[in-house]
């Protein structure tokens, strides 16, 4: 019900968050695309499918055993990047979110998300690859979905990045990536 900001006159519905966390994994995405706000729940359309296979088969979690949120919880009109505002509007729900969940690792998908949860300016390429902290919590930055589906070549990194979080969660590794 919120309307702290525009986004609420465009907007079908608030897409908060997905899943009970048991495995302490939380993935945070930008803001919700088209099929994100027709059903309210995130990560639902093919970039969705795809993190839910990254998931599933490469970390051997169920879907249901992580949180996945976005910075945004309603979604920018023709998924325009949201603006300073808006963003600044919701990041005290995403705090909130990370203070109640407390979650063991954070997971940021993509450039934007990754720069709002670590609080810096700087290339998808110079966060990734490493495990950051937030708040006294490891954060591993990995590529997007939908860069994904537009750059295939970059599994291989994803993998990688998806690797260390497991490491930081004490997860035993598949002996083959299942994405």
């Amino acid at each position: 019900r919120c309307t702290e900001c525009g986004l609420c006159r465009t907007r079908t519905q608030t897409v908060f968050q997905d899943g009970a966390g048991a495995s302490g994994v939380l993935f945070v995405g930008e803001a919700p695309g088209a099929d994100e706000d027709r059903t309210g729940v995130p990560f639902v359309g093919r970039a969705g499918q795809l993190l839910t296979d990254i998931i599933t088969k490469g970390m051997g979690l169920p879907r249901a055993d992580v949180w996945i949120a976005n910075v945004l919880k309603c979604r920018p009109p023709d998924n325009r990047e949201p603006t300073p505002a808006e963003k600044a509007t919701c990041t005290p729900f995403l705090d909130r979110q990370i203070e109640l969940m407390a979650p063991r690792v954070i997971i940021p998908l993509g450039r934007h998300a990754a720069m709002h949860v670590l609080g810096i300016e700087a290339s998808m390429g110079a966060m990734r690859g490493q495990v950051h902290e937030r708040g006294g919590r490891p954060v591993v930055p990995t590529f997007h979905p939908a860069y994904l589906l537009r750059s295939p070549g970059e599994k291989k990194e994803c993998w990688k990045d998806i690797q260390r979080a497991m490491e930081v969660l004490g997860l035993p590794l598949p002996k083959k990536p299942g994405m």
